[in-house]
């Protein structure tokens, strides 16, 4: 499943001289059990990024795809189950 992100930013920050460090508050919908999982996005991290993140509510492990687009300040998320 794929979803956009259009959540608010968390901030700015500076992170070891490398630049400003944006955070935005997201959510992703855990393909395990379907519920709504709180994260969050970091651009800094690249317009591409994977990991898994495991759902607070069933414990299963989620692999996130984050998609960053730097021109339109979006980002998409989308989970399957690790396997």
């Amino acid at each position: 499943m794929e979803f956009p992100g259009n959540l608010f930013g968390l901030g700015d920050g500076c992170v070891c001289g490398r630049g400003a460090l944006r955070m935005y508050a997201a959510g992703f919908q855990c393909a395990g059990c379907g519920e709504w999982v709180e994260t969050t996005v970091d651009q800094s991290a690249g317009s591409k990024q994977q990991y898994v993140e495991d759902c607070q509510v069933c414990c299963q492990p989620n692999v996130l795809t984050v998609r960053w687009d730097g021109s339109a300040e979006e980002f998409t998320i989308s989970a399957e189950l690790e396997s």
